[in-house]
């Protein structure tokens, strides 16, 4: 049987590695911002990990992709 699990934020920000409460995302949100022309995998403040995970899973439209695409708006 397989699980659906809803990933939130705070998940998203704990599978980067970043602090994840509501006040570290914030401020993370506050302090990073993306131009428009730019992916948000190839923002210059991910290291090969993360940014490796956040183009596999939107790529493969994984559990992650809708969180991701979230969090993508918000540094806009």
């Amino acid at each position: 049987m397989m699980l659906l699990a809803t990933q939130t934020l705070a998940t998203l920000f704990a599978q980067l590695g970043l602090e994840n409460d509501e006040l570290s995302i914030k401020r993370f949100i506050h302090q990073h911002k993306i131009e428009a022309s730019v992916l948000l995998f190839e923002a210059p403040f991910w290291n090969k990990s993360q940014a490796l995970f956040l183009k596999e899973s939107i790529y493969e439209d994984a559990d992650w992709a809708e969180v991701i695409d979230h969090l993508d708006t918000m540094l806009r």
